[in-house]
């Protein structure tokens, strides 16, 4: 039976059998005992699967885990332990020294520092691209030892909307993965891997989680990139793992050799697991998932409505706008048009009218967070963006004036007057 995706929201993953907690239980122990050497051997050379230490799996986890795989329509995932995690595991898994991807130039400010300089100090080398160039001006950027394509549903913070068939057109054209990050759109509003992206990654900690209680990321596999057709680009995978006796992860595993040896690899050597303590709060906030993000849309449509007719707001933007420029895409590739429930705006003036705006505001917090179920303001370019030059802001599309506002799922009424009042301040 295929379910909605608010059923999978509410029940997916755990199903538990006669005379088993109805709540998905945590596992908080660290081992899981075996009768036998023998059990225990095989588990550790792969022959068989169940749990053994935390740091590779853990049911509590992997329930969790198995409801964001089949959200995204993906054959598996892998939690993390932040979203930072997931987007290094996401790379790190196909590129090695002497390697190279490309990205899209407008992403979140830390993905962007971790691209740039902590992977280039790896070997691995990052260009940049607008992500709004012609296939063949973004074609120039990829080279023989390319091995990734990446991007962001919607870009955090300046909300461009990513042409995802686009991407995957270049990205299979050159025998690469496209990976996405789908954090703001979440699988509510698009699902990636139905316009040809291969992988999926999220930081949980955004609306997923949606309270503010967890850290976490995820990786989705979708289970359809070829890895044996461009064998040669990708040998950890489909040439054999001395780590493992010589196992070969696409022989072994078929649809479900990346998301494996993400598990069985990197997290066996780099250890970015998430407790089940975090995991369980995050379930606990994807039950709601199909409920909240409506509501953070319709109420961010009536803000950027209220900002765009403001006479003291220099410039919105909101796809849901009929002027924004991604109004059409948008409209394309998310469920009724809605994208996210985060606006980015200017008000007239210097920064310093920003910062002073954001010092009024009374409801509306001022936190190093977004998505959050409370209505929280950000200025990028002294906050989460402060540590890239001029230079790098404005290619990151990041304006000096730019007010990250994401707005919660309170009533809407009493956030526009929040806004009013500030504005008035």
């Amino acid at each position: 039976m295929k379910n909605n995706i608010e059923t999978l929201c509410v029940q997916a993953g755990y199903e538990p059998k006669n005379g088993e907690p109805r709540v998905m239980p945590i596992y908080q122990s660290t081992t899981f005992k075996y009768s036998s050497t023998e059990q225990m051997a095989d588990l550790f050379d792969l022959k068989e699967s169940g749990y053994f230490y935390t740091r590779l799996q853990n049911p509590t986890n992997d329930f969790v885990a198995s409801k964001i795989a089949q959200l995204e329509g993906g054959v598996g995932a892998i939690l993390t332990s932040s979203g930072q995690a997931a987007s290094f595991y996401a790379i790190f898994n196909i590129c090695e020294a002497g390697d190279h991807f490309v990205s899209s130039s407008t992403i979140y400010g830390g993905t962007f520092n971790l691209f740039a300089v902590t992977m280039k100090k790896l070997g691995i080398e990052c260009t940049f691209v607008d992500p709004d160039a012609s296939e063949e001006e973004i074609q120039k950027a990829f080279r023989p030892n390319t091995k990734a394509l990446f991007g962001e549903t919607i870009a955090n913070p300046v909300l461009s909307v990513l042409d995802i068939e686009k991407f995957a057109r270049i990205a299979h054209n050159n025998g690469v993965p496209l990976v996405i990050d789908n954090t703001f759109a979440t699988p509510i509003n698009c699902r990636p891997f139905e316009f040809g992206a291969d992988i999926v990654i999220h930081s949980t900690t955004k609306y997923m989680d949606g309270h503010a209680t967890q850290v976490g990321g995820a990786i989705v596999d979708s289970g359809n990139f070829d890895w044996e057709r461009v064998h040669d680009k990708f040998k950890g995978l489909t040439e054999p793992d001395e780590s493992y006796h010589g196992l070969t992860y696409t022989k072994a595993f078929g649809k479900m050799a990346y998301i494996t040896k993400a598990t069985v690899q990197l997290m066996r050597d780099l250890g970015s697991i998430p407790s089940p303590n975090n995991a369980f709060l995050l379930n606990l906030g994807l039950e709601t998932l199909h409920l909240r993000v409506p509501r953070h849309c319709e109420n961010a449509q009536k803000v950027a409505e209220y900002l765009e007719n403001n006479s003291q707001v220099a410039w919105v933007n909101y796809s849901g706008l009929k002027s924004n420029k991604y109004h059409e895409l948008a409209q394309k590739q998310f469920t009724n048009g809605q994208s996210c429930g985060v606006v980015t705006f200017g008000l007239k003036g210097d920064r310093q009218r920003a910062i002073r705006f954001m010092d009024n505001l009374k409801l509306c917090s001022i936190v190093t967070h977004v998505a959050d179920a409370r209505t929280c303001v950000l200025h990028p370019a002294s906050h989460t963006h402060r540590q890239l030059s001029d230079e790098q802001l404005i290619e990151a599309g990041v304006r000096p004036d730019l007010i990250r506002f994401s707005v919660g799922i309170e009533n809407v009424n009493d956030i526009i007057a929040d806004i009013e009042q500030a504005l008035q301040a």
